[in-house]
């Protein structure tokens, strides 16, 4: 039997998607490796997490936004770059 690793429940933090047994969510892990911190920094900053639950965080992040939906990006002089 695999692990869940991601869980989402209405009383841990408003219901956005978490590591099981955490309140460490996806949006985190990812915003966290958006900005250049290397998941060694992040395993050092949290050390709840393990290797495996941040690469399901992100194959959670990568199955969510498989879905079709269109996402459009407003024109407002935002943009999002990488690097």
């Amino acid at each position: 039997m695999s692990k869940q690793w991601i869980v989402s429940d209405p009383k841990v933090m408003m219901g956005k998607p978490v590591i099981a047994g955490t309140r460490i969510t996806v949006e985190l892990i990812l915003e966290k490796l958006a900005a250049g911190e290397t998941i060694e920094q992040i395993l050092e900053a949290h050390p709840r997490l393990t290797r495996e639950a941040v690469l399901a965080a992100i194959a959670f992040a990568k199955e969510v936004l498989r879905a079709d939906v269109i996402y459009p990006v407003p024109e407002t002089g935002h943009e999002f770059r990488s690097g």
